[in-house]
């Protein structure tokens, strides 16, 4: 296995799992995980949502980060024999 192959998988794996852990942070109709850290957290409806505007920052970097490094992984290897 080449280095580049494991920094790219290391790349996809976290970055799945980040999209994993802040997908289900979204709030769905106002009874989210992220409303009720929002909600103790600050108390008025900016602070919502600044929270809100960062949790889609971060969800939509790492939804970046995971496709750029699956298509290179496809790049690399098209019929997915790894040595």
């Amino acid at each position: 296995m080449t280095p580049l192959l494991i920094i790219f998988l290391i790349l996809l794996v976290v970055s799945g799992a980040g999209l994993i852990v802040f997908i289900m942070l979204h709030s769905g109709k106002g009874t989210g995980i992220s409303d009720a850290i929002a909600s103790s957290l600050y108390n008025s409806s900016n602070g919502t949502s600044i929270v809100e505007k960062n949790l889609d920052r971060f969800t939509i970097v790492f939804a970046i980060v995971f496709l750029v490094s699956l298509i290179v992984l496809m790049i690399i290897f098209p019929q997915g024999a790894i040595k």
